[in-house]
C-alpha cells in the first residue's frame, strides 16, 4: 500500500506541485505500475504534465539504469517515422546513405515514451503492435527480423475510442496500449492547486531576476481558480511570468489579474470545473449547457403557443394578454420598441393589434373551447423531456461499454465526475 508520505516524496523528487485527489491518484497508479513491464497509456489535455508521469514510471522501474527516450509522434513526418522508430538499411530510400538504428533498437532494455500516440500513422501502428506483442520489428528496407526488449509508455490528448470508431486508430493497438490507464487531470479539475502553481512560478521568476515576488489577494485567488486554463500549466506559467514582469505593484487584485486572463475564455462557464465558487454553471459540461439552452427555448415556445391560442379565443392580441405574457419580451433590446410602445395612443386598449380572423374574406377554421384545450394538452404531451432523453443516453452509453463509466463518460463527451453525479441524480443502478 502506497502511503501519502511516499506520494509526497515523489512530488518533491519530480517537482510536481499540488494536492488534489485526482493528481494524487494518478501518481499512485504510476507508482504501482512502475515495477512491472506493463504498457501504460497516459491520457490528459495538452500541457497537463503527462511527460512527468512517464519519467516517474521509468525512474521507479527495474529499467531505471537503461535508456529513456521521449518521442513526439506528431512532430515526426509520416514518411520518416518508421525509419526513426525502427531504423533503416543503407539505400532503402532516397537519402539513406548509411544504415541507421531506430529508437526501439537503441533503447533495448530501457523505456520509450511515445507522446501524442494518436497522431501515429496507421502503417506505423501495425509495426508498433508487433513490437508490443512479441518484441519483434523489421528495419525499413530489410527483411531480417530483430528483437528488442523495450517498455512502451504512451500518451495522448485525443479521445482514442472516438479515433477507433472513425478508423483513425487501430482497435487492437488501443487495447494493447491501455493495459494500465493513467488520467492526468487538467488545471480546472485541480482546485486550489492552481494557486500553488502560480506561487511557484512567480517565486521562480523573482529568484531568477532578483525582484520581489507577486502575491494575490483573496479575490484574485478565487478568480484564478475559476479560470478554465485551456492551455493548462503552460498557460498558467506564461500568465504568472507576464504579471511578474509587467506589474509594478507586487500585490495583485482581481481587477489587475483579469487583464491577463483572456475574456473570451473566462466567459465559458462550462469549462470552469469544480472551483467551489458561486457560479451556477461551474460543474456543467458543454453538453449540459446545450441542454439548458434547449430547455429555455422550449419554455419560450410553450409560452408563445399559449399566447397565440389565447389570441384566437379573444379575437386578437390586446393589452391584457400582452401583460400576462410579458416575460416573453423582457429580453428585448432597449432600442427595440415593445408592443405597447408600438401601439398608437389613439387606439383603445381593447382593440385587437392583429386583424380578427373572423373579418377575413378567406375561410378560416373556427376553434371552440374544447378544441383549444385539446391543442394545449397535445403540445404538452409532445414536448420532449430533456431529462428523460439524457437518462436514456447515459443508460445507452453504459450498456455499450459494459458499465465501464470511464469509457461511457468519454463517449458522452462529459467528465467521469459529471457522469457519477448524473447516475446518482437519476438513480441509475
Amino acid at each position: 500500500m502506497i502511503t501519502s508520505s511516499e506520494i509526497q516524496s515523489i512530488k518533491q523528487r519530480f517537482g510536481i506541485i499540488g494536492n488534489s485527489p485526482l493528481l494524487n491518484h494518478a501518481i499512485q497508479v504510476a507508482m504501482q505500475a512502475s515495477p512491472t513491464d506493463m504498457t501504460v497509456l497516459i491520457t490528459g489535455e495538452s500541457g497537463s504534465g503527462k511527460e512527468s508521469f512517464s519519467k516517474i514510471i521509468h525512474s521507479l522501474s527495474l529499467r531505471k539504469h537503461g535508456k529513456f527516450i521521449a518521442i513526439n509522434c506528431g512532430a515526426i513526418p509520416e514518411g520518416t517515422i518508421d525509419s526513426e522508430l525502427f531504423g533503416h538499411e543503407k539505400g532503402s530510400f532516397t537519402g539513406a546513405h548509411e544504415a541507421r538504428k531506430g529508437y526501439f533498437e537503441v533503447t533495448d532494455g530501457g523505456s520509450i515514451f511515445l507522446d501524442e500516440i494518436g497522431e501515429m500513422p496507421l502503417g506505423t501502428q501495425a509495426r508498433l503492435l508487433r513490437v508490443l506483442e512479441n518484441g519483434e520489428f523489421i528495419k525499413v528496407g530489410s527483411s531480417k527480423v530483430l528483437k528488442t526488449n523495450v517498455r512502451v509508455i504512451a500518451a495522448t490528448n485525443v479521445n482514442l475510442i472516438k479515433a477507433v470508431e472513425k478508423g483513425e486508430f487501430r482497435e487492437d493497438l488501443y487495447y494493447r496500449l491501455n493495459t494500465v490507464p493513467i488520467y492526468v487531470p487538467p488545471l480546472r479539475e485541480r482546485g486550489e492547486d492552481v494557486v500553488m502553481l502560480f506561487r511557484k512560478f512567480t517565486t521562480d521568476f523573482s529568484e531568477r531576476y532578483k525582484v520581489k515576488p507577486i502575491s494575490l489577494d483573496d479575490a484574485a485567488k478565487k478568480l484564478l481558480v475559476k479560470f478554465p486554463f485551456p492551455g493548462n500549466i503552460r498557460q498558467l506559467k506564461n500568465i504568472a511570468e507576464q504579471i511578474s514582469l509587467l506589474e509594478e505593484t507586487r500585490e495583485v487584485d482581481a481587477a489587475t489579474l483579469s487583464k491577463y486572463l483572456p475574456t473570451d475564455q473566462s466567459r465559458l462557464p462550462a469549462l470552469t470545473g469544480s472551483s467551489g465558487g458561486s457560479n451556477e454553471f461551474s460543474d456543467f459540461s458543454e453538453r449540459e449547457i446545450l441542454y439548458k439552452v434547449l430547455f429555455d427555448m422550449k419554455k419560450d415556445m410553450n409560452e408563445l403557443k399559449k399566447l397565440v391560442l389565447e389570441a384566437f379565443q379573444s379575437g386578437g392580441l390586446n393589452s391584457n394578454i400582452m401583460s400576462k405574457h410579458q416575460n416573453l419580451f423582457d429580453d428585448l433590446e432597449p432600442s427595440s420598441p415593445s408592443f405597447e410602445e408600438k401601439k398608437p395612443s389613439s387606439v383603445p386598449s381593447n382593440v385587437p393589434l392583429v386583424i380578427d380572423h373572423q373579418n377575413q374574406n378567406e375561410e378560416t377554421e373556427d376553434y371552440d373551447d374544447d378544441t383549444i384545450e385539446d391543442i394545449i394538452h397535445e403540445e404538452d404531451d409532445n414536448s420532449l423531456s430533456l431529462e428523460k432523453k439524457e437518462k436514456e443516453m447515459i443508460l445507452k452509453a453504459l450498456r455499450k461499454h459494459n458499465n465501464k463509466r470511464k469509457y461511457a463518460a468519454s463517449d458522452l463527451g462529459i467528465s467521469e465526475r459529471t457522469l457519477y453525479r448524473k447516475i446518482k441524480q437519476y438513480d441509475i443502478e
